[in-house]
């Protein structure tokens, strides 16, 4: 059983993963003093964008400027928990494998207690929000979200139970949302995914929905939802199609080519972050195109020396690694 979640189940840990989709906080020179949620959003989409081109640092350094200027949001704590996920997960991921997520041996990080820190400060503004009747519907979302990046780092250490109750939990709030406002387009990306993963993962789900009463889902109604978020979506729209994409490839659905034109569009509208090459060049790899796939890595590789921020060098090893296991007769220094 064991071995089926890691290798099966790892997907489940992508379930979870929607917190990305609420963006991060924009850039220094965007800060004007954010009076409503809707010009706190408006700079989280430039955050998801700078985060989604690799650029971890300068989203955490705004993220931590948005709190100073709306202190009772829950939103800038969240985004920053949000980086703070992606830098353990560039940190101690398998960055060469293709499938959605994958689980890493390693127990912890230095980042680990202050992200926790930053989502139980999330879930407690988004709860005072709602007893405050305060943009309740909103508050659901982002307190959702909150334990999706719970459940997500759960997830990435092969923790399977509480993946799936903090899963649960993220899927309830999800849908209060949705029910409070259909509008909220956004909710519709983590719901779709839980629909998607819960329906696919027959085996673990069958344990899990007697444990812990899991909620069951449906794949076809999953990918028609992330759909949705990824043609409609407020703050989800980017994080959307990479999902959908990363969907496409896994071995279940086999939809190489859709997943491959949704990494080349993202690849378009972030090249600075050398992620989506490397995974591109993973998906070459399992289509049998051995010079696509090489020409990827090595493009990852040279492009990446010399890299002084986390994304380059977490990129610039996992390209180093794939390349050794490809032509162990060369070299490729550090």
């Amino acid at each position: 059983m064991k071995r089926i979640w890691s290798q099966r189940a790892k997907p489940l840990a992508g379930l979870w993963v929607l917190v990305l989709a609420l963006g991060l906080c924009g850039s220094r020179n965007l800060l004007a003093q954010p009076q409503t949620d809707e010009e706190g959003r408006a700079l989280g989409r430039h955050g998801l964008d700078l985060m989604m081109d690799g650029d971890l640092d300068g989203a955490i350094a705004v993220c931590k400027e948005i709190q100073k200027k709306d202190p009772q949001s829950p939103v800038g704590y969240l985004l920053e928990a949000d980086a703070a996920w992606w830098r353990i997960y560039y940190s101690t991921a398998n960055l060469i494998d293709p499938d959605v997520f994958s689980a890493t041996d390693t127990l912890s990080t230095p980042y680990d207690g202050h992200f926790e820190d930053l989502l139980n400060i999330t879930i407690e503004k988004s709860e005072a929000s709602i007893r405050a009747d305060r943009d309740v519907a909103r508050s659901y979302l982002y307190e959702g979200m909150a334990y999706a990046l719970r459940a997500r780092l759960a997830g990435l250490r092969d923790k399977e139970l509480p993946t799936a109750r903090a899963g649960k939990k993220m899927r309830a709030l999800l849908l209060k949302a949705l029910e409070l406002d259909p509008s909220l387009t956004d909710a519709y990306l983590g719901v779709g995914i839980y629909n998607y993963f819960v329906d696919t993962l027959s085996a673990i789900v069958k344990i899990l929905r007697w444990f812990i009463g899991l909620p069951g889902g449906s794949r076809d109604e999953g990918l028609k939802q992330m759909q949705l978020a990824a043609e409609k979506g407020d703050l989800t729209r980017t994080e959307a199609k990479f999902y959908l994409a990363k969907d496409f490839s896994r071995q279940n659905e086999r939809q190489f080519e859709r997943s491959i034109q949704i990494f080349q569009r993202l690849e378009r509208e972030y090249p600075h972050n050398p992620l989506w090459p490397m995974v591109l060049s993973s998906l070459y790899c399992r289509m049998g195109q051995p010079e696509k796939c090489d020409a990827g890595y090595r493009e990852v590789y040279n492009r990446t020396a010399g890299a002084k921020d986390e994304v380059g060098q977490a990129l610039r090893r996992a390209a180093r690694q794939a390349l050794e296991r490809r032509h162990p007769q060369e070299q490729f220094p550090e």
